[in-house]
C-alpha cells in the first residue's frame, strides 16, 4: 500500500462524496454546490463540471445503455440528468417533509436498482429514510429511522447491502432478495468508536472500505467485520471511497472542508492510492450487471 497522495494540489471540494470509476473515468459530487466533477482524461486533476444542479447532488450512478445519462439522488428525490437537457424528475418523495430534507448518498446495485437516502438539513435525529428505484423507474421507501444515511454499498451477487446510519457511527449489514429488492433487517457489522462511517466500497475479497469523517482515516474491514486495516490521511473529513482504474486497485478518496473553523491545506482534496486487492465494477442503473 503506498500513501495516499492529492490528485491536485488546487482542487477543494465543500462536500466531496458520491466517488466512482464508470466507463474508465473517476467522477464525484460537490454535494452542496450540486456539481457532477471528474478529472481530465488520464486520471488526474484539476476537476471539471460534467453537471450542475440548482439543488445540492448526494450522489449519481451510470444509466445503462444511455450514455452520458445519469441517475440522481438530488435535492429532495430522484432524477435523470441527460446532456443537454433538464433533469428528469422520477419523485421528489422528500419535497413535503415537515423537517426541511435533502438527498444524499446512493449507488446501484448489481440487479440494475438504485439506492439512495436522505436527510435532514438540520440532522434532526430520524428523519432519514432509504429509498429504493426499480428498473422501471419506481421509488419505493424502504427504511425510516436513520438521521445521516451514508453509503450504501452492495456485495458482488447483490444479495448484502452495508448501510452506514453515520450519527450513530454504526455500519449495518442488511440482506437483499436479488428478485425483488426486498430488504432484510440489519445488523450491526463495524461500530467506528472514533468519527463517523461514511462512504464506502467493496472490494473483490468481499472486505468493505470506509471513509471515517472526523478520524481523518480510511478504514478495511474483513467480511466478518474485523478491522484489517487503518490509512490515515491528512485531512479531518473523508467522505468517499471507491476501487478504480484500470486494474481496480487504486483507492480513491474524497474529502471535505465544509464545517472546519479552520480548514488545512488539503481539506477538501481528492485523494488516491494503490491497494492490494482490487475493487467490484460500478455497477449501472436499469440493467444487471454482466
Amino acid at each position: 500500500m503506498t500513501d495516499l497522495t492529492p490528485l491536485d494540489p488546487l482542487d477543494r471540494l465543500d462536500l466531496g462524496e458520491g466517488i466512482r470509476w464508470v466507463d474508465g473515468r473517476l467522477v464525484c459530487v460537490d454535494i452542496l454546490t450540486g456539481r457532477l466533477l471528474t478529472p481530465d482524461e488520464d486520471g488526474t486533476a484539476p476537476l471539471r463540471t460534467l453537471a450542475r444542479l440548482d439543488v445540492p447532488l448526494g450522489a449519481v450512478a451510470p444509466a445503462a445503455g444511455r450514455p452520458g445519462t445519469w441517475i440522481a439522488a438530488a435535492g429532495t428525490g430522484v432524477c435523470l440528468l441527460s446532456p443537454g437537457t433538464d433533469p428528469q424528475w422520477l419523485a421528489r418523495p422528500e419535497r413535503d417533509a415537515p423537517t426541511p430534507m435533502r438527498m444524499n448518498d446512493g449507488c446501484a446495485d448489481p440487479h440494475g436498482r438504485f439506492w439512495a437516502g436522505s436527510m435532514a438539513y438540520d440532522g434532526t435525529p430520524d428523519a432519514g429514510s432509504l429509498y429504493r428505484v426499480g428498473p422501471d423507474g419506481t421509488v419505493t421507501r424502504v427504511l425510516g429511522g436513520l438521521t445521516v444515511p451514508n453509503g450504501p454499498a452492495f456485495d458482488r451477487d447483490g444479495t448484502t447491502m452495508y448501510l452506514a446510519d453515520s450519527a450513530r457511527g454504526i455500519v449495518r449489514r442488511h440482506p437483499v432478495d436479488p428478485r425483488d429488492g426486498g430488504l432484510g433487517p440489519g445488523v450491526e457489522f463495524a461500530r467506528a468508536g472514533t468519527g463517523s462511517p461514511d462512504g464506502m466500497a467493496v472490494d473483490a475479497e468481499g472486505a468493505l472500505w470506509v471513509a471515517v469523517w472526523g478520524a481523518g482515516e480510511v478504514r478495511r474491514y474483513r467480511p466478518d467485520g474485523t478491522l484489517d486495516t487503518v490509512l490515515r490521511l491528512p485531512v479531518a473529513q473523508p467522505a468517499g471511497v471507491c476501487l478504480g482504474d484500470d486494474d481496480r486497485r487504486t483507492l480513491y478518496v474524497t474529502t471535505a472542508r465544509v464545517g472546519l473553523a479552520a480548514p488545512g491545506p488539503l481539506d477538501g482534496a481528492v485523494f488516491r492510492g494503490r491497494v492490494d486487492v482490487p475493487g467490484l465494477p460500478t455497477a449501472a442503473y436499469g440493467s444487471p450487471s454482466a
